[in-house]
């Protein structure tokens, strides 16, 4: 997922780097990916995770309220590089294993569909950017499915 958020950077003709090193000078942690320059005169940087809906750990809260799993995940990515509020705005995109996406990750997918729609003036780059992610998706799950048989 995160090669098809950076293409779509790319396409959108922003400059981004993929997991750029010495970000974060504490701990070396590395996001999936920063770009320049975003909004606000501040660089953007993402992280991309997908959390099990149907994990232990998330099947309590996602019962109870659509999206938990996504925002919860998405909450714990935005401590994790907390250290880049200072110079960057930080992005995390959240998608259960079901396809519910966080809203953060929702709103920054459609402002780079709307970039790239500015670059190529054609109005379906949004949707053709979600359906590709979406197949990703749904490959990663095929994959993980399959792995839980055991081999005969």
């Amino acid at each position: 997922m995160n090669d098809i958020i950076w293409r779509a950077i790319k396409r959108a003709q922003i400059p981004a780097t993929k997991e750029p090193v010495s970000l974060i000078q504490q701990d070396g942690k590395r996001p999936d990916g920063t770009l320049l320059p975003w909004a606000r005169g501040k660089p953007m940087a993402w992280d991309v995770t997908v959390p099990g809906t149907y994990a232990e750990s998330h099947i309590d809260q996602t019962a109870r309220e659509a999206c938990s799993a996504a925002n919860k995940t998405a909450a714990n990515k935005t401590v994790k590089y907390g250290a880049l509020s200072a110079s960057h705005i930080f992005l995390p995109i959240a998608v259960k294993t079901a396809g519910t996406w966080n809203q953060s990750a929702i709103e920054l997918l459609q402002e780079i569909g709307r970039r790239i729609t500015a670059v190529t003036e054609d109005t379906r780059e949004t949707v053709f950017l979600f359906q590709r992610l979406s197949i990703a998706l749904q490959r990663g799950n095929a994959v993980a499915f399959l792995t839980t048989f055991d081999a005969v």
